[in-house]
């Protein structure tokens, strides 16, 4: 086998472009020195007079989390893959004989980010971004939320009910390494889902319920780009009505029309969206033990077809993301679906800048 040689890496980075490199569209649309700023000030790194090893660049490190979130990653594949592939050091401007950034280290990045609480800076950051390139919030605003999923855990009867009331069990309080691996904010609740057609064609009239344990992303999506304006996370049993009213609702959107489904239809969501300016599209419920009116099933029918655009968000960050919360704690999950809310709009901005392009 002949010695590669840097015209043949250059061919081979060649062809890699002419195939599709999604992060080298990554590198054309998005610039990365953005979240420089808000990187530096939530990592307080030292001016390094006290000597040792600098840290690794701030937006070089951001840079290997998109990558991380992108593909669903560990810290451990990470660090592989960036060795391996050719693409990957291309996207983060790293040479052949450069120094890659081990599992620790993006452990350790992540980490600090994560305790800072830093993950909104970022975000909205991007957003303004996406504001100055022409794509405010228009059209109204979509509000879901979706489950993601978190290891289970094997609790006993009396260890669930101290984590119910907030508290910590006191075995694990005597033993801190198992304190580390348990997590204390991540809930059971129910996932309600559409029973199958038997096999002589019938229907069961019944829904299905399934056990979920994990956490739960919220979000508001603007109608017209379908970009995710606003978010939260919290833990799965977390009820989505009520985050309607804990800063959920984007108020510079230009039009003041709200879609969601049958869980945000409550007296205070109606009358916390009147009045602030809002103007309701959210489902109405059936009555209780009667049929549902015609004319509020077809008021129903014309609004979901609007709301549903924001499971698109949803089927992209799960399908293409693998988005899953390996992490212990609320903190943690946040951090992890903050990045996929981040990694949604810039993939979101490439697909609308391409269809602006060739407009």
């Amino acid at each position: 086998m002949k010695q590669p040689g840097f015209f043949d890496v250059e061919e081979r980075l060649a062809r890699l472009s002419g195939l599709g490199d999604q992060l080298e569209a990554f590198s054309r649309t998005v610039d990365f020195e953005v979240f420089r700023p808000d990187l530096d000030q939530a990592l307080a790194y030292s001016d390094g007079s006290k000597g040792g090893r600098p840290p690794s660049d701030a937006v070089l490190m951001f840079k290997i989390l998109v990558i991380q979130t992108l593909n669903n990653l560990s810290d451990e594949r990470t660090e592989y893959l960036i060795n391996d592939r050719l693409s990957f050091m291309r996207f983060l401007g790293l040479g052949l004989s450069d120094r890659v950034p081990d599992a620790k280290t993006v452990w350790l990045f992540r980490e600090r980010l994560t305790q800072a609480g830093a993950i909104n800076g970022p975000f909205n950051r991007f957003d303004a971004t996406l504001r100055n390139a022409g794509y405010l919030p228009m059209s109204g605003q979509i509000l879901d939320a979706t489950l993601a999923a978190a290891p289970k855990q094997r609790n006993t009867n009396a260890e669930k009910a101290d984590l119910r009331v907030g508290r910590i069990p006191q075995d694990w309080q005597d033993k801190p390494a198992k304190l580390s691996h348990k997590d204390r904010h991540a809930r059971w609740t129910l996932k309600f889902t559409k029973a199958k057609r038997q096999d002589d064609g019938t229907i069961p009239s019944t829904d299905l319920a399934i056990p979920f344990f994990g956490y739960k992303s919220h979000i508001s999506i603007d109608r017209k780009f379908r970009l995710i304006r606003k978010w939260k996370a919290t833990d799965a049993a977390a009820s989505d009505g009520a985050r309607l009213r804990e800063g959920l609702l984007d108020r510079s959107n230009t039009a003041s029309d709200i879609w969601a489904d049958t869980a945000y239809r409550s007296k205070a969501n109606e009358a916390f969206m009147e009045k602030h300016g809002f103007v309701s599209r959210v489902h109405r419920k059936k009555p209780r033990l009667k049929p549902m009116p015609s004319h509020v099933q077809r008021s129903n029918a014309g609004k979901s077809v609007i709301r549903s655009r924001v499971e698109h968000v949803f089927v992209d960050q799960k399908s293409q993301m693998g988005l899953f919360i390996h992490t212990v704690g609320i903190t943690r999950a946040t951090m992890k679906i903050g990045l996929a809310n981040i990694v949604y709009n810039m993939r979101r901005f490439i697909f609308l800048e391409r269809i602006s392009a060739t407009a």
